[in-house]
């Protein structure tokens, strides 16, 4: 187990205590990164059906696996080896048979079937096929969306996180140093992610990396105008910037980072965008603190903007923490006007500055979290324009 037993019982605690809360009686989660946090499962397995059952009135969950993955969820799992239940390999891809069909045979044999059962509908990969057959199979259920429960009570992280976030932070500074050493002209930017991914992987001498749930996103020239662009087979050239962003992995969490890199000399604009982005996110970042709300930092984020009569519409931050494919981001927060989510101490979150100007774009941002006075940033590196002249 990465954590003592303590705390999974505790985020179990925390997320009954919220389902009484919603009427719910069973929660079925299906979201990969939840049931890491509530059982310690990690594999490459959520490609196909699992998810973990929590029921209010029983003192463990149940997670329900494939067979062939079953090895991983006993060697893993931080509860008792019989609330694994596996289902047969017959359910595999042979429509319109499905792991579900055996899902509700146990839900109906432990006489839930007629109880609440909260589902995460927005979850990735609970897909429409997923619901059917719970509609279905369970009629007598009342079947509702759980609102992000889980991700809710993942919200605000325990030290033992942090220590996971802070050790993901330094992976990531090796990385966007390696990709600030590699992107030059003439390389192909793929060459370049290639040296980015070994960076992530191989960590440090303290700390090895894992593969991030986003992959490395590295627009480049007229690219730059755009957002979540990968990288191509073209060479790098003199006059282009390149937006990078990566996060380096440690244990499933996540500390993201993105950077620009300009290889030849710098425009005036270019110079002027992104010291107004860095003036932003520092402005932003000084309204972070206990009782405050996203709104409030998201109103002095964009107070500066509207000063450089600077547009912008996407959101300036999200949480962030446990991640899998294909998103690092945790589905609660928003840094942006409006959302008025208060701040607690060990809640975290990526505050992120996408710059876009029709042809070109710049980017910077920083992952951090609220401590007890403000906040404290997982990384230091810096966030000017990066100038290979």
């Amino acid at each position: 187990m990465i954590f003592p037993k303590s705390e999974y019982s505790d985020r179990l605690a925390k997320v009954k205590k919220s389902m009484q809360e919603k009427g719910i009686d069973l929660l079925i989660s299906q979201d990969t990164a939840n049931m890491n946090y509530l059982t310690g499962y990690d594999a490459w397995s959520f490609y196909y059906a699992q998810c973990v059952l929590v029921h209010v009135d029983l003192d463990e969950p149940f997670l329900f696996v494939r067979d062939q993955d079953a090895g991983g969820a006993f060697l893993q799992s931080c509860w008792s080896q019989e609330n694994i239940i596996v289902y047969a390999e017959k359910y595999i891809h042979t429509w319109p048979n499905h792991p579900y069909d055996y899902l509700i045979e146990i839900i109906k044999n432990k006489k839930w079937d007629n109880q609440s059962i909260g589902l995460e509908m927005d979850s990735h990969y609970f897909t429409a096929f997923c619901y059917q057959k719970l509609i279905d199979g369970l009629p007598d259920a009342s079947l509702k969306d759980s609102e992000r429960l889980v991700n809710w009570v993942r919200f605000i992280k325990s030290d033992n996180e942090i220590e996971l976030m802070k050790n993901a932070a330094l992976i990531t500074d090796q990385a966007m140093q390696t990709a600030i050493d590699t992107i030059n002209p003439g390389i192909r930017q793929c060459d370049a992610v290639g040296e980015i991914q070994k960076a992530m992987f191989y960590g440090t001498p303290e700390i090895g990396g894992e593969y991030s749930s986003i992959a490395t996103l590295l627009p480049t020239g007229a690219g730059t105008s755009a957002s979540h662009l990968t990288a191509t087979q073209e060479k790098f050239v003199k006059g282009e910037a390149t937006i990078v962003e990566l996060a380096g992995v440690h244990k499933r969490y996540h500390a993201p980072l993105a950077r620009t890199v300009l290889l030849g000399k710098a425009e005036q604009k270019q110079i002027d965008a992104i010291k107004a982005t860095n003036e932003a996110l520092d402005e932003g970042i000084s309204a972070i603190k206990p009782g405050n709300t996203a709104d409030d930092v998201a109103q002095k984020f964009w107070a500066v903007l509207d000063k450089h009569d600077i547009k912008k519409e996407s959101r300036t931050g999200y949480s962030i923490g446990i991640g899998y494919p294909p998103d690092w981001g945790e589905h609660t927060i928003n840094i942006s006007k409006g959302d008025q989510t208060i701040l607690h101490p060990n809640v975290t979150f990526h505050m992120i500055a996408v710059m876009q100007f029709g042809s070109w774009g710049v980017e910077a941002s920083h992952s951090l979290r609220v401590t007890e006075n403000g906040s404290e940033k997982f990384s230091d590196f810096s966030s000017d324009l990066f100038i290979k002249d």
